[in-house]
């Protein structure tokens, strides 16, 4: 069994609660908010639940193993590192802090400290990606040629953040994992266009080692809701609709790539193109977050670095990083610290 607190009751932090109420190997000690409203919401869903605005109460019981932090991104720096040298193992939101100095400190209290940091990048623990994923290692599925991501809806439009730190995140995460690479350059264009100083709509373009490109396209004002990933191979397209419960994935077995007419013709080519089935590969259904968070606690129990760890949280934080130094150019290409050619196996 272990013990955990949510701090944050917000809009995610209310799933979390739900979540570890129903995980057996889990009990939720304690949730924290310094919003009283919210606060009296928790004590209404869960009458036999502590509920406290006070962070010391949290961070000062020994009974406590692990934090959940869903709070606002600003405060996510503080908060974690205040955990994990108080001792205890942290699952937080993403994105994982605003600036790379921040998401390197937390990730190096967590090792100093000899803790699990867990980055919430739910998508990494959709059955879905995972899928996609295992497809895309197959050397069936040839050489990787671009990917294609789009992420549009009518809001949530949040207040600390942008559409490229809340949605995009989510996206070059996903990007990462697919091709077990982080970008080495990004360039990009945003718009605002509501009453505020937040991009609302971004278009990003990453270039990764091997010549592979990746579009995202984000946005919090399109009322026609997407959740796609699209892969291009030089034998096989498959593509992922978050949307589509009964066939998420879908594969088209065609692809195109060029082929030596003759072993001596120095150089001359053709084009060779594959024309193949249509499949939709079973899925199972399961729910990403509860996924995440039984991720989470097989971690603490076998003291191993989640999927989503700090290195991958501080990785994504680079590249978030990077597109707001391109759009501060005015979409010039900038490279992304510290990209990495490949991940090791998870």
């Amino acid at each position: 069994m272990i013990n955990l607190a949510v701090i944050g009751c917000g809009y995610w932090g209310v799933n979390y609660v739900r979540l570890l109420h129903e995980i057996p190997r889990a009990r939720l000690v304690c949730v924290c908010d310094s919003r009283p409203e919210r606060m009296a919401l928790m004590r209404q869903k869960f009458p036999l639940l502590s509920v406290t605005d006070s962070l010391d109460e949290v961070f000062d019981n020994r009974w406590v193993d692990a934090v959940v932090i869903a709070t606002p991104a600003a405060t996510h720096h503080a908060l974690a590192v205040r955990a994990l040298r108080s001792g205890k193992h942290v699952m937080v939101e993403k994105p994982m802090a605003t600036s790379v100095e921040e998401a390197e400190e937390m990730a190096a209290a967590a090792a100093d400290n000899n803790r699990v940091l867990m980055v919430g990048l739910t998508f990494l623990y959709n059955a879905g990606i995972r899928k996609l994923r295992e497809m895309v290692s197959d050397p069936e599925f040839g050489t990787v040629y671009y990917l294609h991501c789009t992420r549009t809806n009518m809001g949530p439009v949040r207040h600390d953040v942008s559409a490229i730190w809340d949605l995009a995140s989510h996206d070059l995460a996903i990007c990462d994992y697919l091709l077990d690479q982080t970008p080495v350059w990004v360039q990009a264009q945003a718009s605002t266009v509501l009453d505020h100083d937040l991009a609302d709509i971004a278009f990003l373009t990453l270039g990764y080692p091997g010549n592979i490109l990746a579009n995202i396209h984000v946005s919090w004002v399109d009322p026609n809701k997407v959740r796609e990933v699209v892969v291009v191979g030089s034998q096989r397209r498959v593509l992922l609709n978050d949307l589509n419960a009964g066939e998420p994935v879908r594969v088209f077995e065609k692809g195109i790539c060029s082929t030596r007419i003759e072993p001596d013709s120095f150089g001359e080519f053709r084009l060779q193109v594959r024309d193949g089935d249509i499949i939709s590969p079973r899925i199972a259904p399961s729910e990403p977050l509860r996924n995440q968070m039984e991720h989470f606690l097989d971690c603490i129990l076998t003291d191993r670095p989640p999927i989503s760890d700090g290195a991958v949280g501080l990785a994504n934080v680079r590249a978030l990083s990077a597109v707001e130094e391109s759009l501060a150019k005015r979409g010039a290409q900038v490279e992304v610290r510290g990209y990495v050619s490949s991940h090791s196996p998870r």
